[in-house]
């Protein structure tokens, strides 16, 4: 039979298949020792075969319940693995997340270290953003530097000292500024806010290094070099009319958005106008005594301090469009202009009077546009038939000084030489000897030879009456 097994193995397997009895009786039928199946009458061996059935029916029954069994401890130990696996990684995310943090942290470090990243309040937005524009910077001859490390490396001190100096606090154990209050010439009194050491020295390099390289209009006068109140009032002698108007809270009404963006102008990037900005302003604040400390809150934003050696420089910066507009419009009307600081001067002759009301009604419109406010009270039309001044100088005729003012100082020096400082005053300061020598130096810009010997009367009152320091 082609059926049969042909190997030593197969003969195994076949026996273990059928059951041994069953193997015998098939072999025993082969060699006729036995009758064939369906032979024989209740033959004996069906109940080998029926049992060789039952015996495949029940190992089969057992295989499939070993394959049930395996089955179930095969998911169990899928699940085993898959709950190995799943806590693994959850502790490999947890010590990858815990080395980003770390790595954050050290990065974080090592930036607050090279960049300032922070400076308060409403003023750290733009400190990412180091891109300026140096071709501009380079046309204006300006220093280059785009980040916070690069500028504290310019003004020669160290970042954590530059960040010191910008950063805007609303309350504060610090502050930067002695504040002061002065009396105006022309009644009320003025806040000054001096700048300490450091802030000072930093102001006096933007100012040295930034501010005075860029050029302002011919028709500002007032905190620059080779221009003085006498350039301001020269244009204006012999005028028929000197319409006089004044800015209201010149220096106040200058924000910190104003001084940065006139920064940003210049070319640089928006970190270093923010710190530039931050260290050329400063809020006006509030002294407050508390379990024996004294805190200094801020009463409002951010604006420029009268006091600071930047903020005049910038107050023409910042003030050239408004120069320009002002220049073109009183030369259309046949009119001079000029400004120091926060005095505005028109003059003009003939025909060009009628333009008065003119003149006074575009150049509201136009210092409003600006952002400054004129203050009315001060707005004065002077005519030839009075006496005519500009920024204290005498322009009727010649450039000149208040007769009657001139006289009281000289009563005022005599008195001193007489009596000696006690109980004499001059312009309202509390430094009588400062106050008397600028007047003498005044009067030198104006007229050199009554000049010269007022210097020198005040030189003498000097020796005489300064106290030893």
């Amino acid at each position: 039979m082609t059926d049969q097994p042909r190997t030593r193995q197969e003969l195994y397997d076949r026996i273990r298949t059928m059951g041994r009895e069953e193997f015998i009786l098939e072999e025993m039928i082969r060699y006729g020792f036995w009758p064939a199946e369906g032979t024989m009458p209740e033959d004996p061996a069906d109940e080998i075969r029926h049992r060789g059935e039952l015996e495949r029916e029940l190992r089969e029954l057992r295989q499939e319940n070993n394959r049930l069994h395996n089955e179930q401890a095969f998911k169990k130990e899928m699940l085993k693995q898959r709950l190995e696996e799943s806590r693994r990684k959850r502790q490999e995310t947890k010590e990858r997340r815990e080395r980003e943090r770390q790595e954050r942290a050290e990065a974080w470090k090592q930036k607050k270290q090279k960049e300032i990243t922070y400076l308060g309040e409403e003023v750290s937005a733009g400190l990412n953003n180091t891109q300026s524009n140096e071709e501009r910077l380079r046309s204006n001859k300006l220093p280059l530097c785009n980040t916070s490390e690069e500028l504290a490396t310019l003004m020669g001190i160290s970042l954590g000292k530059l960040r010191f100096l910008a950063f805007n606090r609303k309350t504060s154990t610090v502050s930067h500024y002695i504040r002061f209050r002065m009396p105006k010439k022309t009644g009320g009194e003025r806040i000054i806010s001096a700048p300490m050491p450091s802030l000072k020295a930093a102001q006096h390099w933007i100012l040295e290094n930034i501010l005075q390289k860029l050029q302002i209009h011919d028709a500002a006068h007032g905190f620059t070099k080779e221009r003085s109140i006498v350039t301001n009032a020269t244009p204006h002698v012999g005028a028929d009319v000197i319409i006089n108007l004044d800015l209201k809270d010149f220096f106040p009404s200058i924000s910190y958005k104003r001084v940065k963006g006139l920064f940003t102008s210049f070319g640089y990037s928006e970190a270093t106008a923010t710190i530039l900005a931050l260290i050329c302003t400063a809020a006006q604040v509030e002294e407050l005594e508390l379990d024996g400390k004294t805190y200094y809150v801020a009463l409002g934003d951010r604006q420029l301090p009268q006091g600071s050696p930047a903020s005049p420089a910038i107050t023409n910066l910042l003030c050239r469009r408004l120069d320009k507009r002002l220049t073109t419009m009183s030369g259309q009307l046949g009119f001079t202009y000029t400004r120091y600081a926060d005095d505005l001067t028109f003059s003009g002759s003939g025909d060009s009077l009628r333009h008065i009301c003119n003149i006074l009604r575009r150049t509201e419109s136009i210092v409003t546009h600006e952002g400054f406010t004129v203050n009315q009270e001060k707005t004065r039309v002077l005519r030839k038939s009075r006496q005519q001044e500009v920024t204290g100088v005498v322009v009727n005729q010649k450039l000149s000084v208040c007769k009657k003012t001139l006289k009281q100082f000289r009563a005022t020096l005599y008195q001193i030489e007489k009596e000696g400082l006690e109980g004499k005053h001059w312009g309202g300061s509390p430094d009588l000897l400062a106050a008397i020598t600028g007047y003498a130096n005044f009067v030198a810009m104006v007229n050199p030879e009554k000049g010269l010997e007022l210097q020198k009367q005040v030189q003498q009152i000097k020796k005489k009456y300064r106290r030893p320091r």
